[in-house]
């Protein structure tokens, strides 16, 4: 015993942990991640295309709603879907050959005219406007009362001392109404400039219910997420790499080295 050394060196890692960068669990949530934000991303961009239609503005008749060279979303609708204070697309021969965006104000059996106190009044009702310009009230053009037939809507741009819209065409056959079936979309939400999901034209409910909006908010929720969930199980195996090496050379330094 008396001329024998003992040497130990210090445990190489490895062995029992020398697995897949991050554990086999690990591994396979990342993949899990990563294929499920890829549905929600590709799935959301794909029920958007469905569901929407962009749409550019080039005149200023919608302001300040929408100003000139916006772009929109508009979901694809039915026309008989149409509620009062909708602002809609839609294509009459009789106005233009293009599509066209104006607020719907009345629809068959209302009678709309303007203006008293500066309002629009439907149904002998005075209607709350916010979404006007301020000064709106002193340059809005004056129409006596039209009985809107059924079937057809009555269109009013918000910018009302320049829109070409109903008011324009009232001496046409069909009295400055457009018909329902000739509504291609409702526009939801303006997207450049970023403006958001249009406001609610709450002074219509007390003529009946509003149209309930598109479900542009769930579509942005699912692509947000997908690109969150795949961006994240990407980025798990060079982090649980690196914390892996970290680990490795903490261990290093905390071990005894040589031979003793």
């Amino acid at each position: 015993m008396g001329g024998e050394s003992t040497s130990r060196t210090a445990p190489r890692s490895g062995g029992t942990n020398s697995g897949p960068v991050g554990g086999r669990t690990g591994q396979r949530l990342s993949g899990l991640a990563v294929a499920l934000g890829l549905v929600l991303f590709l799935g959301g961009f794909a029920w958007g295309a469905v569901v929407y239609r962009p749409y550019t503005v080039p005149t200023d008749s919608m302001t300040p709603t929408i100003g000139a060279g916006a772009r929109v979303l508009a979901q694809r609708v039915d026309g008989d879907a149409v509620r009062r204070g909708d602002v809609v697309v839609f294509r009459d021969a009789t106005w233009a050959d293009a599509p066209i965006v104006k607020r719907v104000v009345a629809v068959g059996g209302d009678t709309v005219s303007c203006c008293q106190d500066g309002r629009l009044k439907v149904n002998g009702k005075e209607i709350d406007e916010p979404y006007l310009p301020a000064d709106t009230a002193g340059g809005a053009a004056k129409f006596p009362a039209v009985t809107v037939p059924e079937g057809r809507l009555f269109l009013l741009g918000d910018e009302r001392r320049t829109s070409l819209d109903s008011t324009a065409h009232l001496t046409d056959a069909a009295g400055g109404t457009v018909a329902r079936d000739a509504v291609d979309a409702r526009v939801d939400a303006v997207v450049w400039p970023v403006d958001g999901m249009l406001e609610r034209p709450a002074g219509f409910e007390t003529l009946g219910p509003l149209s309930t909006p598109g479900p542009l908010r769930t579509i942005v929720a699912a692509v947000t997420a997908g690109a969150v969930l795949v961006l994240g199980g990407a980025a798990y195996g060079p982090i649980a790499q690196r914390a892996g090496a970290a680990r490795a050379r903490s261990r290093a330094n905390a071990e005894p080295a040589g031979v003793r």
